[in-house]
């Protein structure tokens, strides 16, 4: 299936290159789709050979592994929820560019915190924000989309005021994000937030979080001119 045009395109546009966020990724070139085709026919592919993958040099493989965990997990009454979440957690330094993160983190990390009928401990979340690595800090507050879209905001909210001096662009993005789902859901919480923070908040996070916003609004946060 591989495709060196692909593997091309995909090395500029996962910024590969010395000093990028992705430096030193390699691709074959192959398409999600057609990924996700694999992942359909070997979802019961035991972790032992998950992990096999997991470790490739190659970027497609790892993202494979990690949607053959996705499938997995998303399984109704699986009794393998906690044995994947442990090794997806064991094995997070391999999840390790922001398409890994936004398609494994919410279903699997979030998935797993959250719990309408018991509190589960979310201190991990807070762990990972504090962590020097870029995408274990993504992965903290990209895991708590799985707890927006069940109108479930705290840890969103608390997380995006720790991250708002982050230094890392992907975060500013991915923050963002966040917000802008929890306006989704429920515009009056986001717009209390963005009035508070938008001051100190990176532009970039600010732009994704007001994007859903009406042209009048999205302009008084961004000149500063607010009606609270």
């Amino acid at each position: 299936m591989a495709d060196a045009k692909i593997a091309e395109h995909s090395k500029r546009f996962f910024k590969t290159g010395p000093g990028q966020y992705g430096e030193g990724d390699k691709f074959i070139g192959i398409r999600v789709p057609q990924i996700r085709k694999i992942v359909s026919q070997f979802k019961s592919l035991p972790l032992s050979e998950v992990n096999v993958l997991l470790y490739s040099e190659y970027h497609e493989a790892r993202l494979c592994a990690l949607l053959i965990l996705v499938s997995r997990f998303k399984q109704k009454r699986s009794n393998e929820h906690q044995a994947i979440f442990h090794f997806y957690l064991e094995n997070l330094d391999q999840v390790n560019n922001w398409d890994l993160v936004d398609s494994s983190a919410h279903p699997i990390v979030g998935g797993y915190l959250y719990s309408k009928t018991s509190s589960k401990d979310r201190s991990l979340l807070y762990q990972l924000a504090d962590s020097e690595n870029l995408w274990h800090r993504r992965v903290a507050i990209i895991a708590t989309y799985h707890f927006i879209k069940r109108s479930d905001f705290a840890d969103a909210l608390a997380l995006s005021e720790i991250l708002l001096t982050d230094k890392q662009d992907l975060i500013h993005k991915a923050v963002g994000w966040m917000l802008r789902e929890i306006g989704n859901k429920d515009y009056d919480t986001e717009y209390k937030f963005l009035v508070k923070h938008h001051v100190n908040m990176p532009r970039t996070m600010l732009r994704y979080a007001i994007e859903k916003f009406s042209p009048v609004v999205r302009k008084q946060f961004l000149s500063g001119q607010l009606s609270t």
